[in-house]
């Protein structure tokens, strides 16, 4: 077996307690984007001798032009063979719950949208009809892991989600 050599990436939902809605990106800039047509939290891929909440704070700062002033880990994730370029992913999994600034309409990436957390929650259900009512186009695998980044369990979740490119395999995970 090879050794895993990721490319290391964060991912940070932002929560508005008081309108109880989540910031999140269409990806609706770019047709040759892997996430074209997907909603999903803010965040990207770590630049060299970046760290983790470095890396995090630039891109929500170039996405969104926000300054997060909470910032909790919420998991990891590792994803192989992950989108049409079958790439392999290590995830930081963050929830904000306050920030300074205003969000543009959009950025080079497609449109910032605010979702009602219950409708994306109702994206993640069990119930394919569930799912499909709540009329988010997210990853398939994001069902499993976005209900634990908004639970009460304080501990951080570390889980594995394989990829058949656009579909997941399986999804293991723990709390320590």
């Amino acid at each position: 077996m090879s050794p895993y050599r990721p490319i290391v990436g964060t991912l940070v939902y932002l929560w508005d307690r008081e309108r109880d809605a989540v910031l999140m990106i269409r990806r609706d800039a770019r047709p040759d984007d892997d996430h074209y047509g997907k909603v999903n939290g803010l965040g990207g891929k770590l630049e060299v001798d970046e760290g983790v909440s470095e890396g995090l704070r630039r891109e929500v700062h170039e996405e969104a032009g926000l300054e997060l002033t909470d910032v909790t880990l919420r998991g990891t994730i590792t994803w192989s063979n992950f989108g049409p370029k079958r790439e392999e992913w290590l995830g930081f999994v963050f929830l904000s719950r306050a920030w300074e600034g205003e969000p543009p309409d959009s950025n080079p990436e497609g449109s910032l949208i605010w979702i009602d957390r219950h409708q994306l929650l109702r994206a993640c259900h069990d119930d394919p009809a569930e799912r499909a009512a709540a009329n988010l186009p997210m990853w398939e695998g994001d069902r499993h892991f976005v209900p634990l980044v908004f639970d009460e369990d304080p501990r951080a979740f570390h889980g594995t989600m394989p990829y058949d490119a656009d579909r997941p395999l399986r999804w293991t995970w723990e709390r320590l």
